[in-house]
């Protein structure tokens, strides 16, 4: 991503999450985790399957088997623990986030920003593209901590995580037919490439098509900041 100024640094941060985005953090979230269903413990496969030609499979909703990309061999495989595809599939996504490995910084800023909730929201449906952790080490240490910190700051944090966040659940297949979606904060973001490797706004996508109980989710491997594209 290159170096930030202050308030690009500080809102590409947070855009992490929306990713999904989006990650769940109170203490309340977490521990309110159940049992998940059973799943198989086999790996995600690093490519799709075909969706219909339609755009979406199921209007955007998938399953642990539709999940695809490189980055998804970092998840764990064992279908018991909430931190695997079929751990989150039960969990909304900002609850669900919150356990992935790849997305504890997002989880944080997520979590500062206080919309854990509204992600959690059992009858909202989301795609949600979610900054993996690697994606916020390019912004300076003490440009973060503001951002996470700083109560000046919150409104800039909340319009980047938003700008993560699209308002309706959308499968790979889907968002590459779309060619661009509206996201919650109201700027367009961008989808190139094709099904089994889309980009958002030029990021790439590591783990694709990660279902939890209210949205779709896209780890990525940058912050999306509005207005950049």
């Amino acid at each position: 991503m290159g170096t930030i100024r202050r308030h690009a640094a500080v809102t590409g941060a947070v855009a992490a999450l929306a990713l999904g985005l989006s990650a769940c953090g109170s203490g309340d979230d977490t521990a309110a985790q159940s049992d998940q269903g059973g799943g198989q413990g086999q790996a995600p496969s690093s490519a799709p399957p075909s969706s219909s030609g339609d755009g979406g499979m199921n209007d955007g909703m998938t399953t642990a088997d539709d999940v695809f990309g490189p980055g998804c061999s970092q998840v764990p495989t064992d279908p018991n623990d909430e931190g695997s595809v079929q751990g989150m599939v039960d969990d909304p996504v900002g609850t669900a986030a919150s356990n992935n490995p790849l997305l504890k910084k997002l989880t944080a800023a997520v979590k500062s920003a206080g919309l854990v909730d509204t992600l959690n929201k059992q009858d909202a449906n989301y795609t949600v593209f979610a900054p993996a952790d690697p994606a916020f080490d390019e912004i300076p240490a003490d440009q973060l901590d503001a951002l996470l910190n700083d109560p000046e700051m919150k409104e800039d944090l909340t319009k980047t995580l938003t700008f993560h966040v699209v308002p309706e659940r959308m499968d790979a297949a889907g968002l590459v037919d779309a060619g661009s979606v509206e996201t919650v904060q109201g700027g367009e973001v961008k989808i190139g490439g094709s099904a089994d490797a889309p980009t958002v706004n030029g990021a790439k996508v590591l783990c694709g098509n990660v279902p939890t109980a209210n949205a779709t989710v896209f780890v990525i491997d940058e912050v999306l900041q509005p207005g950049k594209q």
